[in-house]
């Protein structure tokens, strides 16, 4: 772990030199997903003016990934068309899903192009391809390309999408970070809602979950909001009146909108929904007017420390002048390239710019996009939405197999109790599946028992399911079971897995920030995943005491009872300004066969 990280939190960094351009021109100094170049003509082998005539590149294809480069697919033979067919489903499969076609590109990136005609036949051979799979294609992007040739050739850049057989759609989760009041629900609410809010906060109401969120206007608790994507790319949210099982049935990509609170107070809960939830990215929303305010900073910081890939949303550009939106624009780009983040701020204007964004964001982690935008007056939403469209998943279908052959494992985030259903428990798979109908294990309680259950019946993103598969989110019904046995950090799991569970640990940290010396017996707040216990810290090995920006091996024991916890895994701790982040390196391992399965079947218990 990189300890400038603690910058963010609270020091001062030298800006670093250096914009995105550099990171963002592929060979021949084009742009990665842009087509540019030199523009000079050659003529007999000859380029015009003199000049040295250096040919537009992309990266070379990878085998790897979803993007597909292709010359030209005129009247292929029918074995040709076969093995293309094949091709794109290895690719589709590559992107769980989705892929991207650069029509006009040869395999090592350089940017040829083709004739009108040959690009209507190529166009034409891929709609073909993708009707043999199942997939829809949309047109993302043409743009012309003058190398080598006097007659106008163009490469298309072309989005294929299929939803996998396995799945009903394709699922991002995105957190949502920023400071209070700049805008995050209310902007969440225009996208979900598909109407511009008034200017007082009309749009963020359907989001809060408690009366004193719509008093105060303040988000206090962690809420979901869904926006999809047909299989065409066009929007599908609740401005047709739709219920969310309609928008899930209509939807080919779903994109879930995790809100997180802004006000400090609620930093605890902030950081479980970042720790717990896994989201795939963040979005830091700013405010045009305050600018890097309160905890954007603190959440900026958090999101780096986490390894969440994020991108920047510059609210509320309809209050301020032009002037006060570039000077926010460039006290970011100033913070994101000090050594502590070290990114490179891509600007986004244009729908090209929102394509081009979308794919490097993907493929390299030091691209952050920024877009700057209205939830009143509506401007430059449509470039978010054309970035969200198209963001590709981070793990590959090979990871998610893996995954998914691993041993059910389900972190329980929430517990309810609805009427007529029972109790209801809602967090993440992180690994295998759960099906309708199947018994788990749930624990560790506070004597460190698991106690059996049954799954009786499983929902995702508000509408039924019956199968639920490893990075999936869902909320599982349980039926009769007692809901004072439950609490949130409890995982649920397969009986064969023999859970290990731990009270004292040993974990790799750095201390970002402490205003005095960090020593044995000192008590923090410990996150690991959806785990959030206060520890008290044992020992510090090879020292006495840490000071900011130090690195230790430091043993904790949680005081209240014992967690579930695997080695490696991401940790957070606090206390007041005291943060600070590691990984798990030890487990002092008290297994069920020491401690026992919970054979006895009290009530709202259920046996196999």
């Amino acid at each position: 772990m990189d300890s400038r990280v603690s910058e963010l939190f609270g020091g001062c960094c030298r800006p670093a030199g250096g914009g995105a351009g550099a990171a963002l021109r592929g060979r021949g100094g084009t742009a990665p997903g842009g087509g540019g170049g030199s523009k000079t003509k050659k003529k007999n082998g000859r380029s015009r003016g003199g000049k040295a005539n250096n040919p537009p590149y992309l990266p070379p294809e990878a085998e790897d990934g979803n993007i597909e480069y292709k010359l030209k697919l005129v009247n292929p033979s029918q074995y040709r068309f076969e093995h293309l067919v094949t091709q794109m489903k290895w690719r589709l499969q590559e992107g769980r899903g989705e892929a991207v076609y650069q029509i006009g590109v040869e395999d090592n990136g350089l940017l040829v192009g083709l004739s009108e005609e040959e690009m209507r036949a190529s166009l034409k051979t891929l709609r073909r391809m993708a009707e043999k799979v199942g997939a829809d294609i949309t047109v993302l992007r043409e743009r012309e390309v003058d190398y080598d040739s006097d007659v106008p050739r163009k490469i298309t850049e072309v989005l294929v999408r299929k939803v996998p057989d396995n799945q009903q759609f394709l699922d991002l989760r995105v957190a949502v970070l920023g400071n209070v009041d700049s805008g995050k629900s209310t902007l969440l609410g225009v996208l979900t809602q598909g109407e511009l809010d008034n200017g007082r906060g009309r749009a963020r109401l359907n989001l809060f979950r408690h009366l004193h969120e719509i008093q105060s206007g303040r988000t206090s608790s962690i809420s979901f909001e869904i926006l999809g994507f047909n299989s065409k790319g066009e929007v599908v949210n609740y401005s047709d009146s739709r219920t969310a099982e309609e928008i899930c049935e209509s939807s080919s990509k779903m994109i879930t909108f995790i809100d997180l609170a802004g006000h400090h107070k609620y930093l605890k809960t902030t950081i479980f929904g970042l720790t717990s939830y896994c989201p795939d990215f963040a979005m830091l929303v700013v405010s045009a007017n305050t600018g890097i305010a309160g905890t954007t900073r603190e959440h900026l910081g958090l999101a780096m420390a986490l390894k969440v890939p994020f991108f920047i949303v510059i609210s509320k550009v309809d209050l301020c002048s032009k002037a006060t939106v570039e000077r926010t624009v460039k006290q970011l780009e100033r913070i994101l390239k000090q050594p502590g983040c070290n990114k490179l701020p891509l600007l986004v204007n244009s729908d090209d710019d929102a394509v081009t964004a979308a794919q490097q964001f993907a493929q390299s982690p030091n691209i952050t996009p920024i877009f700057t935008l209205s939830s009143v007056s509506g401007e430059n939403l449509d470039l978010l939405k054309v970035f969200l469209n198209i963001l590709p998943p981070l793990t590959n279908s090979k990871e998610q197999e893996e995954l998914m052959q691993q041993l059910t494992e389900f972190q329980v985030d929430e517990i309810y109790t609805v009427p007529e259903v029972g109790t209801v428990v809602g967090g993440t798979l992180s690994s295998g599946i759960c099906r309708e109908g199947e018994n788990l294990v749930v624990g560790p309680t506070d004597d460190g028992k698991f106690l059996r259950l049954k799954v009786c019946s499983i929902q995702r993103n508000r509408s039924a399911c019956r199968v639920l598969r490893a990075g999936q989110a869902a909320t599982l019904a349980l039926g009769p079971f007692d809901r004072s046995l439950l609490r949130k950090g409890m995982v649920m799991v397969s009986p064969e897995m023999n859970p290990t569970i731990c009270s004292v640990f040993e974990a790799e940290i750095v201390l970002l920030f402490h205003a005095t010396t960090f020593r044995k017996g000192f008590q923090v707040t410990v996150h690991v995943g959806n785990v959030r216990q206060t520890a008290i810290v044992e020992k510090i090995h090879g020292k006495d005491k840490l000071r900011t920006g130090e690195k230790a091996v430091v043993c904790f024991r949680f005081i209240k009872h014992p967690e579930y916890l695997k080695i490696g895994a991401k940790l957070l701790f606090r206390e007041g300004v005291t943060k600070g982040i590691g990984h798990v390196t030890d487990l002092q391992a008290i297994t069920t066969k020491e401690n026992g399965l919970e054979e006895s079947l009290g009530p709202g218990q259920l046996s196999f």
